[in-house]
């Protein structure tokens, strides 16, 4: 186990306000006759309130008392073990990542600095891979490929890794999804094979099982192998499932470029035929010559809105995704798996064949590559020790100073580091980023881990999405571009997202809910992470509560473990919890 310490000066500054407030209770506790008991454990006063509403902002007080939030409004009646003065800043509710790929980086670290220091309480991860179900094989190959970070798989079901990562301790709340392609490589293994009905049955319930234990829906990741080789009638099927536990359909689509337009009617269809809810991930329009086409991707969606069905979307801020290289090359040359592909890549026959796929623009899958090119593929990080002196560098320098072509290197450097290799694409509009940021169902994620600057996360690169996603829309788009109000911003960061996974009293400064609270500078959030220095803090978020314990203050983390599991629907621990017949007797709201 990996573990981390704050800097010094802030491990000794919490430490000194963890003794005040005990000094403070104990002085209550002894004396009763000197003060009365306080009516709240903290007060927020002062601070310019924005409820997650998108209403307009007023100054007030927020009162949080054990992990509700007991008061919103101008002026709370009686004193608190702790008073924060929030003049001049803003006062939220915890922010949610829609997409989050901190499954494996919270297990080493709890804290999650690069989203709590933006102000997120909430990591929703399963983007087409979930953390459970899993079978013994599974288990083998998912230790054998890691990387950096090294855990025991001591877990079977998604609900026990959630439970693992709760009892564990981490800072912030944690949620998933079941993957699609998890529920596929648990009974079909990784081959370019289909489903039998007794097959699907059982997927069916693989998904039916990690919703009752709390999963949010079913997700898809549908250009990467082995997820791409299911079929529509497979995702509607498992979408059915989801929606019959109250859940959603949430998928990276089979396709953000060339084919992208029939990509967003395959989710409408899926979404119509399941009769689920559905949402695209990291919305865009990937390759130059596919920019033009967002406007009509949009026409889609708002065409299936207005008749009555939820599609919603989710997105990051940069115009570099990031993936492997995996997404480099056709997905039948990667059936079977990791090792199944590089014994394929190392026959020179089959070598040629997928060198000609990935230099021609009319192919079925999808080429991240061909719309990046050699110059717009940044290399993010590696398995082996002899190849990571090459993160940070770009995959027309590797070529150059290899002396082979950009696709040689390519297939050289997934067999020589035995792994899909992190790499980051420049695929997206700016132009198009701005327009898509203001649309009114968009939430987003950052597509990537919750780390820090230091200890293992220091052996590979990252996508400076990680620590700056949200500070960058807070920042750049809403204070220095104002392609929408603050409000909005905060709106689309809380109670949308809240809303679209049909939370339990969360994403709104409500009195009842959980106190997840987040407090911020308006004027001097920023991010500081670039695609240069990609590992560097955002500013400018002040306090972070989450179920009423400050996991950030003063801008720096307490290490508290205060984050908890946030489960959908059908969990079994509701009172009305569980899968119904059909899903139209679950309500939704219509964000």
């Amino acid at each position: 186990m990996v573990r981390f310490g704050t800097r010094r000066y802030g491990t000794l500054r919490n430490a000194f306000r963890l003794s005040l407030t005990a000094i403070a209770f104990a002085a209550f506790a002894c004396a009763p006759h000197m003060a009365r008991t306080p009516a709240y454990d903290v007060l927020i006063r002062s601070g310019t309130i924005y409820d997650g509403s998108g209403g307009a902002p007023f100054v007030g007080e927020v009162a949080i008392k054990g992990d509700r939030i007991v008061y919103v409004g101008p002026h709370a009646d009686g004193d608190a073990v702790r008073t924060i003065e929030a003049k001049g800043k803003a006062v939220a509710p915890g922010f949610i990542n829609m997409l989050s790929w901190a499954n494996e980086s919270l297990l080493v670290d709890g804290r999650g600095q690069s989203d709590l220091r933006q102000g997120v309480t909430l990591e929703v991860m399963g983007e087409g891979s979930s953390m459970g179900p899993l079978n013994d094989e599974m288990k083998r190959l998912a230790e054998q490929r890691q990387t950096d970070i090294k855990y025991e798989i001591d877990w079977t079901t998604l609900g026990q890794y959630l439970e693992k990562l709760e009892a564990q301790g981490v800072s912030l709340n944690v949620a998933s999804f079941v993957g699609a392609g998890t529920a596929r490589a648990h009974e079909l293994g990784e081959g370019d094979v289909q489903p039998t009905g007794a097959q699907l049955k059982r997927m069916r319930g693989l998904v039916r099982q990690a919703m009752e234990e709390g999963a949010m829906g079913v997700g898809s990741s549908l250009i990467y192998a082995p997820d791409t080789y299911a079929r529509t009638p497979e995702l509607i099927a498992l979408a059915d499932e989801a929606g019959k536990c109250g859940g959603m359909y949430i998928s990276h689509m089979r396709s953000e470029g060339d084919h992208v337009l029939q990509a967003v009617d395959e989710l409408i269809a899926i979404s119509r035929k399941a009769y689920a809810p559905a949402e695209i991930y990291h919305l865009k329009a990937a390759g130059r010559p596919n920019w033009s086409k967002l406007p009509e991707m949009l026409a889609r969606i708002d065409a299936a809105r207005a008749k009555g069905q939820r599609i919603t979307a989710d997105m990051y801020l940069y115009e570099a995704g990031a993936t492997g290289l995996d997404a480099a090359m056709p997905t039948w040359v990667q059936a079977g798996g990791l090792e199944e592909w590089i014994k394929r890549l190392k026959d020179p026959k089959i070598r040629k064949r997928v060198i000609a796929e990935m230099r021609n623009p009319h192919t079925s899958w999808e080429n991240l590559y061909l719309h990046a090119g050699a110059d717009g593929t940044l290399f993010l990080g590696f398995k082996s020790d002899r190849l990571k002196p090459l993160t940070g560098k770009r995959l027309s320098e590797v070529a150059k100073m290899r002396g082979t072509s950009p696709e040689d290197t390519i297939i050289d450097l997934v067999i020589e580091d035995n792994s899909r290799v992190g790499v980051a694409y420049f695929l997206m509009s700016e132009e198009n980023i701005a327009k898509e940021v203001r649309l009114p169902y968009v939430s987003f994620g950052s597509d990537e881990a919750a780390s820090a600057p230091e200890g293992v996360f220091l052996k590979s690169s990252s996508h400076p999405r990680a620590y700056g996603n949200v500070a960058r829309l807070l920042g750049k788009y809403v204070r220095d571009e104002k392609r929408l109000t603050l409000q909005d911003a905060i709106r689309k960061l809380t109670s949308l997202p809240a809303s679209n996974l049909a939370l339990h009293d969360r994403g709104a400064l409500k009195q009842g809910y959980y106190a997840d609270v987040v407090v911020f500078d308006p004027a001097t959030i920023r991010d500081h992470a670039t695609y240069e220095k990609p590992q560097t803090f955002a500013t400018g978020v002040s306090e972070v509560f989450v179920n009423g314990t400050e996991a950030l203050g003063d801008g720096e983390p307490t290490g508290a473990h205060s984050g908890r599991v946030v489960r959908g629907r059908a969990w079994t621990g509701w009172p009305d919890g569980g899968c119904r017949k059909s899903s139209a007797e679950w309500s939704w709201t219509t964000p």
